[in-house]
């Protein structure tokens, strides 16, 4: 009876392995979004996931720093970040292992490292948004160089560019277009006016009540506001010019992860196409990158228009340098 008792307290050494099996994940993509996608792989799975997420004001840089800085004594296993920027800079400073999914299977190669460091799924885009009471369709600005225009003297709002995927947009735009160009936009935007605030929900919530006219942020922060009925309204900037900007997400496994075993499996399912429907279908309006995944709706289907053409690991690049110019520029 006694060896009996021990042995339902105590569980089988199989249940007592699967009850203890955990992941560690970085995640800086929005909480409210990522959080329904870990719980049902925890569900899905019997694998705990430890989710540590980023700050509205610091989005994937501060996750970024954490992992440079516990580079020699990883605490995470999987990196799954809201932007490339970041994931190429901890690739180039070692803080990646290599690993190829076999759910990436279809994804589109412009989207794959082709060392297996990092792999893309799940895009945004960069929008500029506009309060549609104040600003008629016809009227609004169509690329982001409009923006520094005197007609929008005080009336336009940017998300912090050292931070999340203002950053990426501002480092891709420096690659793509040049420094003397790009030196002399926010130095005219400066000169605007322009509201520089903690992250792009402010910079939504700003247009949708008529503090300022219009401003950059991302698809998924105007569709909550269209969701919710207020007078937002979006263009997809740069469609005759650079292109519209394109961020996917972006999954890594970390170099020396105390759980490599299930890092890897919950990087398979963070790249299966039920996650990308699943994102698609929630209010982060995210565009699958595999094919015969169904598009979220109020986005525009990524066949619709020309995505800017970008080198990340070039952008990546410009990170640190970009910084330090906008910093100066803008009294950051």
């Amino acid at each position: 009876m006694l060896a009996a008792i021990g042995f339902v307290a105590c569980g089988s050494p199989e249940q007592s392995r699967t009850a203890t099996r955990t992941v560690t994940v970085y995640v800086s993509t929005d909480r409210v979004f990522s959080e329904p996608v870990l719980r049902e792989y925890e569900r899905r799975s019997g694998v705990k996931v430890n989710a540590v997420y980023d700050t509205e004001e610091t989005k994937s840089t501060g996750l970024a720093n954490r992992l440079l800085a516990e580079k020699a004594r990883p605490q995470a296993d999987v990196f799954w970040s809201n932007e490339p920027v970041r994931t190429l800079v901890l690739k180039s400073r070692d803080v990646l292992a290599s690993y190829r999914s076999p759910s990436a299977e279809g994804i589109p190669a412009a989207l794959l490292d082709p060392d297996g460091y990092w792999t893309g799924f799940s895009a945004r885009i960069r929008v500029i948004a506009y309060n549609t009471k104040t600003v008629g369709a016809e009227d609004a600005p169509q690329s982001i160089f409009d923006l520094a225009e005197p007609k929008w003297k005080g009336q336009v709002a940017i998300a912090d560019p050292r931070f999340g995927s203002t950053s990426f947009h501002v480092a891709a735009l420096y690659a793509l277009a040049g420094d003397d160009k790009m030196d002399e936009f926010f130095r005219r935007l400066k000169a605007n006016g322009v509201r520089i605030v903690e992250g792009n929900s402010v910079v939504r919530d700003l247009v949708a009540r008529g503090e300022v006219k219009t401003g950059l942020t991302d698809t998924d922060d105007v569709n909550v506001a269209i969701e919710n009925g207020q007078p937002v309204g979006m263009v997809l900037p740069d469609r005759e010019g650079l292109g519209v900007p394109v961020m996917p997400n972006m999954v890594s496994l970390i170099a020396g992860a105390p759980h490599p075993e299930e890092a890897r499996k919950l990087i398979d399912y963070l790249l299966s196409a039920d996650v990308e429907r699943q994102l698609a279908q929630s209010e982060a309006v995210q565009i699958p990158l595999h094919a015969g995944v169904p598009g979220p709706k109020n986005i525009p289907a990524i066949e619709t228009f020309k995505p800017m053409t970008l080198d990340y690991a070039k952008a990546a690049s410009r990170v640190d340098d970009v910084t330090k110019r906008l910093a100066t520029i803008l009294g950051l």
